[in-house]
């Protein structure tokens, strides 16, 4: 727990600029919050006490120690009571308390903004980190995780952590400060009293710290369902059609229903036990608390205290103000015991392994002449699972159309994947121009790419962010040329509008077609030298399949291009189509040679030319 605490607590550096200044203001906040209490033991002793004249009094001499304050106050009490009165004595007082508290919590609040601006820097290091970390993560990384334990972290566990771990700060910074001050002033006061007192604080330490344990096992239970939680939230909004087109409205709410309930219990055992915390003990507070009155009271009545009455009740308000900050320090612990299990879940997602890695002597590479080639490839996603690629060879000239068809599951948009480095190869290797890609840079690797899938990814933004997407000080008419050679100028100019007009949350004001077209843009924009086109019509109308055709064709012209098709029709004119079932090449050639064999090419053909 400590070494992750201290990790969320480097997220503040550089620490230089925030610890020195509230250090020395929160020394001055205790220094004067004590001489609040002290000041309560001169004023008891001068009004209630028997009346001491001033020739009986001589001013202390100086020294840096804490009778020397207290016998000076106690002077010039004794001073104005006899010149002015025992009103002015209680002006003198009021005024010191008021200045002493006034001072106190000015240097307190100014010490809290210093935390609240290291606070407010720390979450937004995290938030970045995070961000940071998931856009680098390889694709399979998303495919083993659920999206509602990712939302779940960065938006609940991150704020988990502010006001848990990140809150707490001023607490574990500055009450032990507190404590030892007043500690200090109870051991000068009576160092038997104390000593004995404290002998009584481990056993209150020993029983809230099995209650504070037991958090953080509920803790994770409960941030586990909230995921889940999340999860059938965001089935619920994006698969929308598909609930209410089957009327399963019930069905999905039985699910989430069941899992709420499960989260309501968690959490109800979780924060019954947060709350025994606070309650405990302030108990276990009082209970000391008498116990000291009681013995001190004892002593007092026999002589061995060594105080007097004011300076015993001065004590016990010193005492009393040394279990404030104990007890805020335990419920605390409690608290970010609690939060720690979010920052374990944070830590998951940063310390996750970054599959697709940088080589150390990665070269440059603006420019491809020759040829892309898959040499001896094969490939699974994790040790134990089965093979998902064997024994690929396949070279892809510059300039040529491969065309990549077989069965679902056969291992085609893998095979693409394995280009931009979306996986690296688990044996043999994929060179580009006789060179291992991952000798290349990977940000000028894909630099040479250009992707169009299946499903239009798009943003939340306007028409012409998405076209230049990335990319910042464009001219409309680049913009414009962009669209016209995807076949989305047209309707681009039919929007309320124009390039300005905001598509929604994946493009969702958008048909099917204009997605499409919107993402071919984007791909034209970029001019890529090597195009991967994954399904780019599989979900497309008749007319808008025409529509989209026709802008792939003047996308692919003079590039080298990978096309993944089920409908064999968009591909027939390809310069080599590759046939791949079970993870291997099964087949390759021309449309009209794989006919002629008449195997796997020729029985998908045939069900798609008669089905």
């Amino acid at each position: 727990m400590m070494k992750s605490f201290m990790r969320i607590l480097a997220y503040g550096k550089p620490y230089s600029r925030y610890w020195p200044s509230y250090l020395v203001l929160s020394v001055f906040s205790v220094f004067f919050g004590i001489a609040n209490y002290a000041l309560v033991a001169p004023l008891l002793t001068v009004l209630f006490q028997a009346d001491t004249l001033p020739g009986e009094m001589a001013r202390p001499v100086f020294s840096l120690s804490i009778p020397y304050f207290v016998d000076l106050f106690r002077y010039y009490m004794v001073m104005i009571k006899a010149k002015d009165g025992i009103l002015m004595a209680l002006v003198y007082v009021s005024v010191s308390l008021l200045v002493a508290s006034f001072l106190a919590n000015l240097t307190y609040y100014l010490s809290q903004r210093i935390l609240v601006d290291m606070r407010a820097n720390l979450m937004k290091n995290i938030r970045n980190d995070l961000f940071s970390k998931i856009s680098r993560l390889h694709i399979g990384y998303f495919h083993d995780q659920r999206k509602g334990d990712l939302l779940s972290t960065v938006s609940n566990d991150v704020n988990e952590v502010q006001n848990s771990v990140a809150g707490s700060f001023h607490i574990i910074f500055r009450d032990p400060l507190l404590i030892a001050g007043f500690l200090s002033m109870l051991f000068y006061m009576s160092p038997k009293l104390t000593l004995a007192s404290l002998l009584t604080l481990p056993l209150s330490a020993l029983l809230i710290g099995r209650i504070t344990r037991s958090l953080r096992s509920g803790a994770e239970v409960s941030q586990s369902l909230l995921g889940k939680l999340l999860s059938h939230f965001e089935e619920a909004i994006s698969g929308s059609r598909i609930v209410k087109a089957f009327n399963a409205q019930g069905y999905i709410l039985d699910r989430f229903d069941g899992v709420n309930d499960q989260h309501r219990m968690a959490t109800r055992r979780l924060y019954n036990r947060q709350e025994l915390a606070s309650p405990l003990g302030e108990f276990l507070g009082i209970s000391v608390a008498a116990a000291v009155l009681f013995y001190g009271g004892w002593l007092q009545v026999r002589g061995d205290l060594g105080m007097t009455w004011p300076e015993f009740v001065v004590y016990i308000g010193f005492y009393w103000r040394v279990l404030e900050p104990a007890k805020s320090i335990t419920r605390t612990y409690a608290v970010i015991r609690k939060g720690m299990v979010s920052a374990l879940r944070i830590f998951s997602i940063l310390d996750a392994p970054v599959e697709i890695r940088k080589d150390q002597d990665a070269m440059p590479v603006k420019t491809f002449s020759e040829r892309i080639e898959y040499r001896n490839v094969s490939f699974r996603y994790k040790e134990t699972d089965p093979y998902v690629l064997r024994d690929i060879n396949l070279v892809i000239p510059k300039g040529k159309v491969i065309a990549l068809v077989g069965p679902s599951g056969a291992g085609k948009t893998t095979l693409a994947d394995m280009l931009p480095r979306f996986y690296d190869v688990t044996e043999g290797s994929v060179l580009l121009d006789g060179i291992d890609i991952r000798k290349y840079r990977p940000r000028d690797l894909i630099g040479l790419m250009g992707i169009v899938t299946q499903e239009s990814i798009l943003f939340n933004d306007t028409v012409a962010n998405n076209i230049t997407f990335g990319l910042v000080n464009i001219s409309r008419p680049e913009v414009e040329h962009a669209a016209r050679v995807a076949n989305a100028h047209d309707f681009i100019m039919e929007l309320e509008h124009g390039y300005e007009t905001n598509i929604g949350d994946r493009g969702e004001k958008l048909s099917g077609g204009q997605r499409q077209r919107l993402a071919i843009a984007r791909a034209v924009f970029k001019n890529p030298p090597i195009l991967i086109l994954d399904e780019a019509t599989s979900a497309l109308d008749s007319e808008s399949e025409r529509m989209v055709q026709e802008a792939l064709t003047k996308l692919m012209k003079n590039r080298t291009s990978v096309v993944i098709a089920h409908r064999l029709s968009t591909v027939r004119d390809a310069d080599e189509i590759v046939v791949i079932d079970k993870g291997r090449i099964t087949e390759r050639g021309t449309h009209s040679r794989l006919l002629e064999q008449n195997g796997m090419y020729r029985h998908l053909y045939d069900l798609q030319a008669f089905g």
